[in-house]
């Protein structure tokens, strides 16, 4: 695992490589599938925030828009209303860097404007392509995500996150988004129906290195840790840090978790090992 730098908006890095970084997540929507109304006050929304920074988060990843399968979509301005508030807050009061989840292009600039800086887009450039010139003109971070949602895919699970992931990557270059601003996510969950699929697709998580970029895991309290576990989705604490471990050693650099005190602590075994296998940090 070469280290990188992961370059920002507003002249800001992170280096990814020598240990695990893991991205809180801060869901301000009423129907999140597992935490769906908990954090919609901006109030509660920056004092949840503020604990996982204190539990060890580097990035906080804010979403106004449930991703959920079903769930009913919202407006722009709808959107917009819930996180920017809290955008700027979080900008104001310190140093964490802050995710924008969202493949709106308009939220996303108003985002990074508003001190976000980086652009989580869990359609993989695909539905909004503007989106991608955002995040060049802005210096953003970029996260594109795979999803198989309202497509046919292709019956291999790596040929087919190649075969989309490869076409994100061109709509980004086409835009002018730089290669060290990117980091890919495999996008668990997002119509990988079965738990054999997504078991599959951490069993082969080290293939997509192949790609040459960061790879973000987001596993977290995800339906087939459930399946595996017997579990409700507020309770797949452990099984989510079980799947982080595994998918850093396999090749994985960040972490977009509900739960960050118990993934940092078992990231930070798995850290060890890695240490403790090559010799040094890597």
């Amino acid at each position: 695992m070469t280290a990188r730098r992961w370059q920002l908006a507003h002249g800001r890095h992170l280096e990814l490589g020598g240990k695990a970084v893991v991205v809180g997540i801060l869901n301000v929507t009423p129907d999140s599938f597992s935490d769906g109304g908990l954090f919609e006050a901006p109030e509660t929304a920056l004092v949840h925030a503020r604990r996982m920074i204190g539990e060890g988060a580097a990035v906080i990843d804010i979403g106004g828009e449930s991703t959920r399968p079903g769930a009913a979509a919202i407006s722009a301005s709808e959107e917009q209303a819930r996180i920017l508030p809290i955008i700027e807050a979080l900008a104001r009061a310190g140093d964490v860097l802050i995710s924008v989840d969202t493949y709106r292009a308009e939220t996303a600039r108003l985002a990074v404007a508003a001190g976000a800086h980086i652009v989580n887009d869990v359609w993989g450039l695909q539905r909004e392509p503007d989106i991608a010139r955002v995040a060049a003109e802005t210096g953003a971070g970029l996260v594109i995500m795979h999803t198989g949602r309202d497509r046919e895919k292709l019956p291999d699970v790596i040929a087919d996150q190649l075969a989309f992931l490869g076409k994100s990557l061109e709509i980004g270059r086409g835009q002018g988004v730089a290669d060290d601003h990117v980091v890919l996510d495999p996008g668990f969950g997002f119509a990988k129906e079965t738990a054999a699929e997504n078991l599959d697709l951490m069993a082969r998580f080290s293939e997509l290195g192949a790609l040459g970029f960061p790879l973000m895991a987001g596993t977290s309290r995800k339906r087939f840790i459930g399946t595996v576990t017997g579990r409700d989705a507020a309770d797949r604490a452990a099984g989510t840090a079980a799947t982080s471990v595994i998918l850093r050693l396999k090749g994985a650099h960040l972490f977009r978790v509900h739960d960050v005190a118990i993934n940092v602590d078992a990231l930070a075994v798995a850290d060890a090992m890695l240490v403790r296998d090559t010799g040094s940090e890597r």
